[in-house]
């Protein structure tokens, strides 16, 4: 049976709070987790830190301060919760190994998301950027191999495969060609707008990862790589979050992030293969509930509208953290060569891309070129991880 957020009674809002025994959660065992119990850890940590800086940014345009004190009730309850899910990650693993799964949740969340996006303009956005994501992942895992001599697979557990996608020295594109159209709010499917999201919540959470431990790292390879590829992930922020609709009020917003906590906690307590890490989605779900009944009457005061106008009468599918090996090896052998150009894509370089090119390189060969001829020369050959046969053939842009 469907199961409709709306219609469902969660957690009261004043038994929601938790001591911080509750919150103080014993770690997955990082030798034997399920990899894509890492990945669903990872999203929902980028999902509750975006629910968090949401709610700061209403509250501080919102005039009435009864209702900034209840901005504030479940503001605090989301910062719980966002604790309680990150330090579900232990501590053992090193800054890169927790970059290496990060990047391992960017990519097969991204794949998923654009396996089931219905709109062929917001799939092509993100079927665009998870190539740049499987390159990352390919360039930190040589770093990893060289800095640390060990390999990723320890990590992505032979589920994610580790192999060039589109080059990270082609990603910095000039940030007038990283905006694209924003879906119609009044047309656009439900589903959709929690894909939008999602993914925009997953690449800020990257990109401030990168900008919080770059300059944490000890060698000046690393140093340069991890500064490199935060200024990708800026423009994949960039990127993602000109697809929402600009025209959504605040209470609308409210209302749709709201909802999507909801389908998230939902799918992964659906999908969870650890049964304790699964009791606290079903926790989170609950406390959901009622942040959303919360923001379905403030919608309706304030839109005059039932949510019902603007949400799925059910949850769509769940999010699944699965396999995509031959769908991003199809991805890889039909559009790696794209660039961006307005709000489209071209095939070919041109003068703005080209003009950013020579700005950001400065006649010199970045970081994530050096870091694999680097370790080359460590280890004997570049590190890849490849199940599926040989690598697609790649376009190479200009």
């Amino acid at each position: 049976m469907a199961f409709d957020p709306l219609q469902e009674r969660g957690i009261p809002l004043d038994r929601q709070l938790r001591d911080w025994r509750e919150l103080d959660v014993t770690p997955i065992d990082p030798d034997r987790a399920d990899p894509y119990t890492r990945c669903r850890i990872i999203t929902m940590n980028g999902i509750e830190t975006e629910a968090v800086l949401f709610n700061h940014q209403l509250a501080r345009h919102c005039p009435d301060t009864e209702l900034r004190r209840r901005l504030a009730q479940v503001r605090y309850v989301e910062a719980e919760q966002q604790k309680a899910v990150n330090w579900l990650l232990p501590g053992a693993p090193s800054v890169l190994e927790t970059t290496i799964a990060y990047e391992q949740a960017a990519v097969e969340l991204t794949a998923w998301v654009a396996r089931m996006e219905p709109d062929p303009y917001l799939r092509q956005a993100y079927e665009f950027g998870v190539l740049e994501e499987v390159d990352h992942l390919y360039r930190f895992s040589n770093l990893y191999e060289m800095v640390e001599h060990r390999a990723a697979e320890k990590i992505v557990d032979n589920v994610t495969e580790v192999m060039p996608g589109r080059p990270t020295r082609l990603q910095h594109r000039d940030p007038a060609d990283g905006v694209r159209e924003a879906y119609d709010r009044s047309r656009t499917e439900p589903l959709s707008r929690l894909h939008a999201l999602t993914i925009t919540a997953a690449e800020q959470q990257a990109m401030n990862h990168y900008l919080n431990v770059g300059p944490l790292q000890m060698e000046p390879i690393a140093r340069e790589l991890y500064q490199e590829i935060a200024m990708v992930e800026e423009e994949h922020v960039t990127h993602y979050e000109s697809l929402v609709d600009p025209g959504q009020s605040w209470w609308e917003r409210l209302l749709n992030h709201e909802y999507n906590e909801c389908y998230l906690y939902y799918s992964f307590m659906e999908t969870e293969s650890d049964p304790r890490v699964k009791r606290l989605w079903e926790l989170h779900l609950g406390m959901e509930l009622e942040h959303l009944r919360l923001a379905a009457d403030l919608f309706r005061r304030f839109d005059g509208r039932d949510p019902d106008q603007v949400l799925a009468p059910a949850l769509p599918p769940p999010v699944t953290f699965e396999p995509n090996k031959a769908y991003l090896r199809e991805l890889l052998a039909a559009q790696a060569g794209l660039t961006t150009l307005g709000t489209g894509y071209a095939r070919e370089a041109h003068e703005r891309f080209e003009r950013m090119q020579d700005a950001v390189m400065d006649g010199r060969k970045p970081a994530s070129e050096r870091v694999v001829g680097d370790n080359r020369s460590v280890s004997g050959q570049e590190y890849r991880l490849e199940t599926e046969g040989p690598h697609p053939a790649q376009a190479r842009l200009g």
